[in-house]
């Protein structure tokens, strides 16, 4: 018998398995000797009052033994000699839309246009020890895509667009912990992520599926009805077979070899901003009401926080506790900023975007900020891009995206070192050379952030620190750091599909897919997008 109980128990208790064993049998009323398991199903942490909780979920295993695994594992074909899918990008939507395909009795023939994921490293240690960054393999291309070094979280709201469960429960078979089934808000770690995506690629390439690295998708080739019917790599290659691309939100050479191809592209919305940092023990304090932080049995204290100013939305992003601020740039001429978590948690600080709403109807401000990021020293590539900043021109957002990156690596001196300023100057309009000690191993150089960012962020962002500061106190301080830039937040551009095949809405053969393309925004909905599109060419293909 298996009776599930829900507790609400102090973190030591939490923490420690017998006394939470003792807990559960005393709540559920059974005899000790009867309970021949128990199992945590559900963990979230409440901290709304000064006493802190932990919810949870508890089944216990009653005159019977705990099951060994904590899932369903999937079950793969061999698909050697079946019908091949092109999949364009390795990240997660990438794949998850592979593994689908071998589920579902499809080959899939896997293109990377950076490296696997071990060899990545090289790469992006070179960005901090150098400050050069390879535009092919960095923090944003490679295996794993974006997420495989820039924090591994799983947390989604995406369950009205697919099974959350069955994601996790798939990493969970190629080596990740068990607690991310558990945990409210479920995180792998970078430093545990990359072991996870091998195994995946190990899945694929065992079961029959096709994996090549270092193939950068220039063209896609397309049958005299103007179907897709294949790709072609900068490296000399050619891939036949229905396409799903799924090359994440930074590809921008996708994007323009797209619209010179004269595929249907939409501007959309976006945030930018900041890299927000402070001590961990700072946010552990705050958010735990304590002066002693997190003590032996919390994790590093998370936050969440939004306001709205001028009309749009100020948010935290992505807030990495215990974690890193990391550089982020794609390729030459850029600084961008984002954050990382190992998988305990522990380093000395916490950050997160802060970031402010941009829609692509906000036409003016839009150009208005371009322009002003462009006439910085940066004379050739305003003239090269001037006619994309036209409020009709579907990669509009992208080119202020980079506009602003550009800008950025110029206040940075052509190094990847991040501008960046105290929290209370930048707020309060001031500028003081000393900086605090920062986790980001580029380097900090002391820059006027309120000054030369486009206005429409200063401002937003000055007046939604302001309100953070007033709803916990201590949280707006000279001794956190504002770094620029945040601008990756999501996809500049959406590829329009057909809601029900998935399918570009203009041209058949190919199924835009997962962040990259504006349908999905982290790494569990991008997976969820990714299965979505294998689902969907399956179906086209008479095998669903």
């Amino acid at each position: 018998m298996q009776k599930d109980i829900a507790l609400r128990v102090t973190p030591q208790v939490a923490a420690t398995a017998a006394l939470l064993r003792r807990t559960a049998v005393d709540e559920a009323g059974l005899p000790a000797d009867r309970v021949c398991g128990i199992r945590i199903l559900r963990r979230s942490i409440d901290a709304r009052q000064r006493q802190v909780f932990v919810n949870l979920t508890v089944r216990l295993y009653v005159d019977e033994p705990e099951p060994a695994l904590h899932y369903e594992p999937i079950q793969y074909l061999q698909v050697e000699d079946r019908p091949h899918v092109v999949v364009v990008g390795a990240g997660p939507g990438g794949l998850f839309a592979a593994l689908r395909l071998i589920e579902l009795g499809l080959c899939p023939v896997l293109l990377e246009r950076g490296k696997d994921v071990h060899s990545r490293r090289k790469d992006i240690a070179l960005i901090s020890r150098q400050h050069v960054v390879d535009a092919e393999s960095n923090y944003a291309f490679g295996e794993g895509g974006a997420g495989a070094y820039s924090d591994g979280k799983l947390y989604t709201r995406s369950t009205k667009r697919g099974n959350v469960d069955k994601i996790l429960q798939v990493f969970c078979q190629h080596g990740a912990s068990t607690d991310i089934l558990v945990d409210a808000h479920p995180h792998i770690g970078t430093d545990r992520l990359p072991s996870v995506i091998e195994a995946m690629r190990g899945t694929i390439l065992s079961h029959g599926g096709r994996v090549f690295f270092q193939q950068r998708v220039v063209e896609l080739i397309r049958d005299a009805r103007g179907a897709v019917c294949g790709v072609r790599t900068a490296q000399g290659g050619e891939y036949r077979g229905p396409v799903i691309l799924a090359t994440g939100h930074s590809a921008r050479d996708v994007y323009r070899f797209l619209y010179a191809q004269h595929i249907p592209q939409e501007a959309k919305g976006l945030a930018v901003g900041v890299r927000l940092e402070h001590s961990a023990q700072l946010i552990d304090s705050i958010m735990y009401h304590s002066r002693e932080g997190r003590g032996s049995f919390l994790p590093a204290a998370e936050y969440r926080m939004s306001a709205q100013v001028g009309g749009r939305g100020v948010y935290s992003f992505c807030m990495c506790p215990g974690g890193f601020v990391i550089p982020s740039a794609s390729g030459p001429q850029q600084v961008v900023v984002n954050g990382m978590s190992p998988s305990g948690r522990n380093s000395r600080w916490s950050n997160s975007g802060m970031v402010v709403e941009l829609r692509p109807e906000d036409g003016g401000e839009v150009s208005l900020a371009a322009q002003m990021a462009m006439s910085m020293r940066d004379d050739d590539f305003a003239a090269a891009h001037a006619d994309a900043m036209q409020a009709d021109h579907p990669l509009r957002m992208m080119y202020l995206q980079e506009s602003l990156e550009r800008a950025c690596y110029q206040q940075a001196q052509a190094t990847q070192a991040a501008p960046a300023q105290r929290m209370t100057d930048f707020v309060n309009g001031r500028m003081e050379a000393q900086l605090p000690e920062s986790s980001y191993s580029p380097g900090l150089t002391a820059s006027p952030l309120h000054f030369w960012m486009p206005r429409f962020l200063v401002e937003r962002l000055q007046e939604g620190f302001r309100q953070f500061g007033r709803r916990y106190r201590g949280f707006l301080t000279r001794e956190a750091t504002v770094l620029a830039i945040e601008t990756r937040t999501s996809s500049p551009v959406r590829i329009p599909r057909d809601a029900a095949t998935l399918a570009h809405v203009a041209v058949p053969g190919l199924y835009p897919c997962g962040e990259g393309a504006g349908y999905a925004g982290g790494i569990v909905s991008a997976a969820i997008d990714g299965e979505r599109c294998a689902d969907a060419v399956a179906a086209a293909l008479g095998m669903s």
